[in-house]
């Protein structure tokens, strides 16, 4: 089997691909599947033989998941494997905004030359970069996912109080926070409490733009906003308004623009959320096995747009189907034993094993199929 490489994928992921199954490098023609990371695939051409796409990280904003869809691709993430990395960036943007690190690091390079004066400039200067603890203070969630999670159980333990908001939040998962955290069913309520705003949900057509004017309106007068989710959360151009208002006292975002560089009491970093070695390594860890396991075994793990469906080995031969709309019952009068799970989120799919004579045809003829693998 065939596995094309778009980025540069750890070798821990990819050594764990048996050499004499696979190929994997950047150079493949016909591909089973690709391994990606941030490169664009929204204007390739994919050959027949693609059945799937990994994302070697959680954001899939460079895959076209609805053509994906379409063709029957089965589109992995892996969400949690770089959660790490993104939760001890996210504390130290806490520590670097409320005590204005980054500009007093710039303002002491001002210094050079001064000789023996450094030191009588910098007692003089350094009340320009006064700034607040964050203990005691209270740091609102939104989005309390793999990252969310790690960054309140961080937060707590540095002695802040939390207000989490997340649309999917379950019972579960807010007695899982602990008593000390305040969860809240509408962010007008995490707006009006924090002193600190942390966004961790996807970019979504009700997410993009969430930090604006209207809900910057709501926050408490020198909020600060911090952002290494997505950069279309925030409409920067709102978010500048309230920096030089002093509604917003400072905001930091791992998703430099140009509009962004170089303002006072705005810290952009060139996306460095995931980029460790221990995050890439997981990332790439994750991502081959769910593919192998997809490849071999026809097991979905970790999809953005097929549903979760594995199933124990039962027979000599097993179907895989990919469809636009649920074909199992039709599936079912086509082959004389079957054994199958299906489910659905923005496509259908479903295993089959049987031991009677499979015609692949007959399947394939039938109205939303999009793919069959027999394994």
């Amino acid at each position: 089997m065939q596995i094309l490489t778009l980025n540069k994928i750890s070798s821990k992921g990819t050594d764990l691909l048996d050499k004499e199954k696979y190929t994997c490098s950047d150079a493949v023609e016909n591909p089973d599947a690709v391994l990606v990371r941030s490169a664009s695939m929204h204007e390739m051409d994919f050959p027949a033989s693609l059945k799937s796409i990994a994302r070697a990280g959680a954001g899939v904003n460079n895959i076209p998941l609805d053509k994906c869809t379409r063709e029957g691709i089965v589109v992995f993430n892996t969400p949690g494997a770089n959660a790490n990395a993104v939760k001890e960036l996210v504390v130290c943007a806490l520590l670097l905004v409320s005590r204005r690190i980054p500009a007093a690091i710039d303002w002491c390079k001002t210094l050079k030359g001064e000789g023996e004066n450094v030191g009588k400039l910098v007692e003089k200067g350094k009340s320009n970069f006064a700034g607040p603890e964050i203990a005691g203070k209270t740091l609102g969630v939104v989005g309390v996912g793999a990252i969310g999670n790690k960054v309140a159980q961080a937060a707590v333990a540095l002695g802040m109080k939390l207000v989490c908001f997340d649309t999917f939040m379950t019972p579960e998962h807010a007695a899982a926070l602990g008593e000390s955290v305040q969860v809240v069913d509408h962010m007008d309520a995490l707006y009006a409490a924090s002193d600190y705003i942390t966004l961790h949900v996807p970019a979504t057509p009700e997410t993009k733009g969430m930090i604006n004017a209207e809900n910057l309106a709501k926050c408490k007068d020198g909020v600060r906003i911090l952002n290494f989710a997505r950069g279309d959360l925030v409409n920067n151009a709102d978010l500048l308004a309230a920096i030089k208002s002093g509604k917003c006292a400072a905001y930091i975002t791992d998703f430099a623009a140009d509009e962004l560089l170089g303002v006072d009491g705005v810290v952009a970093l060139p996306h460095l959320g995931a980029s460790t070695p221990e995050s890439e390594e997981n990332c790439a860890v994750m991502a081959v096995n769910q593919t192998a396991d997809f490849l071999e075994n026809g097991n979905i793990v970790n999809s953005v747009n097929f549903p979760a469906v594995s199933l124990p080995r039962k027979s000599k031969t097993r179907l895989c189907i990919t469809a636009t709309r649920d074909v199992s019952a039709e599936v079912e009068a086509a082959v004389s034993v079957v054994a199958s799970a299906s489910g659905m989120k923005k496509g259908f799919y479903m295993i089959a094993d049987t031991d009677a004579p499979v015609d692949e045809n007959t399947i394939k003829a039938i109205d939303g199929v999009t793919r069959v693998r027999v394994l």
